[in-house]
């Protein structure tokens, strides 16, 4: 049984508020624009998930709900993963592996450049960077999220805002 998993960088953020500690940077403009955009693009695409798991810093879970509203999946239900904010590699990783085997398909919102590393691991995709916004969708041909290890996946989409 294949996995999905779709990994999500937050929105552009706003840095106009300096007195704001990083984790509670909202999104900027931009940001409002581009994240019911890139949902709209999974949404046309007919793409579901069973579960959205997103970093708690503010930019990443308002990203996560935007998403979610375009997807119909209900943002109540909507894990925040503490782990996520700050995270590296080795953490997100055993983010991914611990996710319940009952969820086939999952979404991650975070940061980078954790999430470049991330994907770049999974999925040997080699990217410099995932722009902020950008949706990376790899799937795995396993029956456990555990069993998921390095360029074990195939990166079958990555979209961004300025991608047409």
């Amino acid at each position: 049984m294949a996995r999905d998993l779709t990994l999500i960088r937050h929105a552009k953020s706003n840095w106009d508020d300096t007195s704001l500690r990083d984790f509670d940077r909202p999104l900027n403009k931009r940001g409002f624009k581009n994240a019911p955009e890139m949902g709209k693009r999974l949404a046309r695409k007919n793409y579901h998930t069973d579960i959205i798991i997103s970093s708690p810093a503010v930019r990443a879970i308002t990203t996560a709900e935007i998403i979610a509203s375009e997807i119909c999946f209900d943002s109540n239900n909507i894990l925040r993963e503490t782990a996520i904010y700050e995270a590296g590699l080795d953490v997100l990783v055993n983010v991914v592996a611990s996710i319940d085997d009952n969820y086939r398909h999952a979404i991650l919102v975070g940061h980078n450049p954790g999430l470049t590393y991330l994907c770049n691991y999974l999925c040997d995709a080699q990217l410099d960077n995932m722009p902020t916004c950008s949706i990376a969708q790899i799937k795995f041909n396993t029956d456990t999220w555990k069993e998921i290890s390095k360029h074990e996946g195939e990166l079958v989409d990555f979209d961004y805002p300025k991608k047409k």
